[in-house]
């Protein structure tokens, strides 16, 4: 254990004249200490024989400077420590540390000091090599990259030289920064090799500062700062990458999975050749070459050219490096999976004899309370009511009386939108034209038709000097053939990842007018309707309500009797009906985004099917009609195969006027959750959808339909 001793220095004395041979060091000390005034702390490891001669008298600074000589030559060293100075050993001054100063020229020069220097323009961490054999090896040198700082400490002497050094060294040279213009390479692509080999550098030597590059993408150029060695380095890989390639370009095969090549080629050919302009100076671009092949597509010009194979939905594509990633890019956006939307709608005409209440009624309502939007009678108020007090529709068609009821209704934040049709038995009915369910892709038309190809007289030819070889005139006549009947075409545009569609709607009713007979002469009775609308996911709007008065005519008369002149109106009678028909559309969209929303319709409809098909069974005793099999075993079943009927005594088969409730369709599995809209609801209190509800009118166009005004 080291001790130390303490000198206690007396009243500085006048100058005196030092001489001293092989006397002890602690002599030295005291004699110091006297002459100066200092208070020294002496190390026990500090021992042995001094010699010190002066030729004249010294003041006591000079004589503090030669003892500090004195002190280093023989491998000790004064610290100062508060009010006192500690003398220690070389090997302990980083230890024991020393006076801090930011300007060494202060202190004495045998004095040990800890200076710290910020350096502006060359890394701490490659000045440490260099400085660090102009040190002893006591003394400390370290780099702190935070701030790219150097910690010294050192006799102040050396660090004053030292500081010299580093002061020439870190100077910004004119030498920095290099414009490399390129000829054949991409500025970004060369940038983006080179800045992999710097982090390659980077992570085989952390102390190490390497050059900087930046890329001019407008003159496709590249500046390179950094040492002129490092910048060397650089430029001979440059100079490596811009070359000219062989073929001018190169050539990749892009599978599309979602998009269709034929329909994507064009685009990025029009895409390429603006890229192109705008790297050339040019403004806008061409238009795209159009398909002009059964199985490919191409066009463009320049470097770069895109083929679409039609077999394998692929593009072909050839550019340059830079281009090619540019395009690759633009694939990667545009060949998504698109959403699906399925469209629900229930195409009804409301008849109305002497305009007795028929009509719609709506009404936008929440739980605790009605606000009506138009004319409300007390059933449908007391529907309404039901409806919102217990969230059940039966309870709601329960206060409509007897009829044909169509009931929906679609949930929007806390505010319920209802849409309830009521035709009353009596004086109007309802006909159930169609119940159309179609799904298609988004921005994708999807068409439901039901109908006949009905024959049109268009021509006849009676020609005279046309005649067979037997001399018989051959007259003849050209038909033509037109669909006649439902026609329902739906556009869907479902507004980014939002829960709004967009539904462009063309909906045409035709029909053949009454009395008309053969090809000749035919009328048809036609009423359209289109219309674009923006709806949420899941909500049931109502399209049409246009009333239209149709009269017909009936009379009839005794044979002979009815012609009497005069007496003959006692034979004969004429009728006159008026009525109105209204003609319905309500639709709703549902916009199906995964799996498990397609999973889910597909459940709910064949459950539909499954029911119609048991309660045909239950209206027949069970006989000649088969059942479906349950949705999770045609699943796994190849083909499907319908099962046999039962006998009425079966327990899944109610006998005739049993409880149409008796048999129910397959439920969903187990953890299967509907989509975020909520399905409509069936009378019976199933979920259920508009289609759903009513049953299905024939699937042929209405051949006897009264004449409008």
């Amino acid at each position: 254990m080291a001790t130390l001793a303490w000198l206690s220095a007396a009243p500085a004395r006048a100058d005196i004249t030092l001489n001293l041979k092989d006397a002890d060091i602690n002599t030295l000390i005291a004699t110091v200490s006297d002459v100066t005034g200092k208070n020294f702390i002496v190390d026990n490891r500090v021992k042995g024989k001094v010699t010190v001669i002066s030729a004249s008298p010294m003041s006591s600074d000079s004589l503090y400077a030669t003892f500090l000589a004195v002190l280093e030559v023989n491998g000790f060293a004064a610290v100062p420590s508060g009010e006192a100075i500690k003398i220690i050993p070389d090997a302990n001054v980083k230890w024991e540390g020393g006076a801090y100063s930011s300007d060494g020229s202060r202190l004495a020069r045998d004095e040990v000091v800890t200076h710290v220097y910020q350096l502006q323009n060359v890394s701490a961490a490659q000045l440490v090599p260099i400085l660090r054999p102009l040190m002893p090896q006591w003394a400390h040198l370290a780099a702190y990259q935070a701030n790219n700082t150097l910690i010294i400490a050192d006799r102040a002497a050396n660090v004053r030289r030292l500081g010299n050094l580093i002061a020439q060294m870190d100077q910004a040279g004119d030498r920095d920064i290099e414009n490399v213009h390129l000829q054949y390479a991409s500025a970004s692509e060369v940038v983006r090799v080179l800045t992999t080999m710097a982090q390659q550098d980077k992570q085989a030597d952390p102390t190490s500062k390497p050059a900087s590059v930046i890329a001019d993408e407008r003159s496709n150029s590249i500046l390179i700062s950094g040492d002129k060695a490092d910048r060397e380095r650089l430029l001979a890989v440059v100079r490596q990458l811009d070359v000219k390639l062989p073929d001018g370009g190169a050539t990749q095969v892009v599978y599309l999975r979602y998009a269709t090549a034929e329909n994507l080629a064009p685009i990025l050919e029009g895409y390429a050749q603006n890229v192109k302009q705008s790297q050339s100076g040019g403004v806008g671009g061409a238009a795209a070459a159009p398909v002009t092949s059964s199985s490919s597509s191409s066009g463009g010009s320049g470097d770069t050219r895109v083929l679409a194979d039609k077999d394998t939905n692929a593009l072909i594509i050839t550019a340059t490096p830079k281009v090619m990633r540019q395009i690759r890019d633009v694939i990667a956006q545009l060949d998504i999976q698109r959403a699906q939307v399925l469209v629900e709608g229930i195409i009804a005409e409301v008849s109305a004899n002497k305009q007795k209440d028929v009509g719609v009624n709506w009404t936008v309502f929440n739980p605790n309370s009605i606000a009506a939007a138009g004319i409300l009678s007390d059933s449908v108020t007391t529907a309404l009511t039901n409806y919102a007090s217990t969230g059940q529709t039966s309870s709601a068609l329960s206060a409509l009386g007897q009829g044909i009821n169509i009931a929906g209704g679609g949930q929007h934040g806390s505010t319920i939108f209802g849409v309830l049709l009521q035709a009353l038995r009596g004086d109007g009915n309802t006909n159930i034209l169609s119940t159309p369910s179609l799904v298609t892709l988004d921005n994708e038309e999807a068409k439901f038709s039901v109908g006949q190809e009905v024959p049109f007289l268009s021509g006849s030819y009676s020609n005279s000097g046309t005649t067979s070889s037997s001399g018989v005139v051959n007259p003849f006549q050209t038909i033509d053939r037109k669909d006649v009947g439902t026609t329902l075409s739906v556009t869907p545009q479902i507004s980014g990842e939002g829960n709004t569609v967009k539904l462009k709607l063309n909906l045409e009713i035709s029909g053949i007018a009454s009395g008309a007979a053969g090809s000749s002469n035919l009328i048809t009775n036609k009423r359209t309707l289109s219309n674009v609308v923006g709806m949420e996911s899941g909500q049931i709007l109502v399209i049409g309500g246009l009333i239209d008065d149709q009269i017909q005519t009936q009379k009839t008369a005794i044979p002979l009797l009815g012609d009497i002149p005069l007496l003959g109106g006692l034979f004969r009678s004429t009728s006159v009906k008026k009525s109105k028909q209204n003609l319905m559309l309500f639709i709703r969209p549902t916009i199906l985004r995964r799996a498990e929303d397609i999973d889910y319709y597909s459940r709910k409809k064949y459950a539909v099917v499954q029911q119609s098909l048991i309660d045909a069974a239950n209206a027949t005793g069970g006989k000649g009609n088969p059942l479906l099999q349950p949705y999770d075993q045609i699943l796994n079943d190849t083909p499907p195969k319908a099962l046999p009927g039962t006998a009425p005594t079966s327990p899944t088969v109610p006998p005739v006027n049993a409880d149409p409730g008796a048999i129910a369709p397959t439920a969903a599995r187990p953890g299967d959750e509907p989509p975020a809209e909520p399905p409509l609801k069936s009378p019976a209190g199933q979920a259920d959808t508009p289609s759903d509800t009513p049953a299905e009118a024939p699937a042929t166009a209405p051949t006897e339909a009264p004449q409008s005004n």
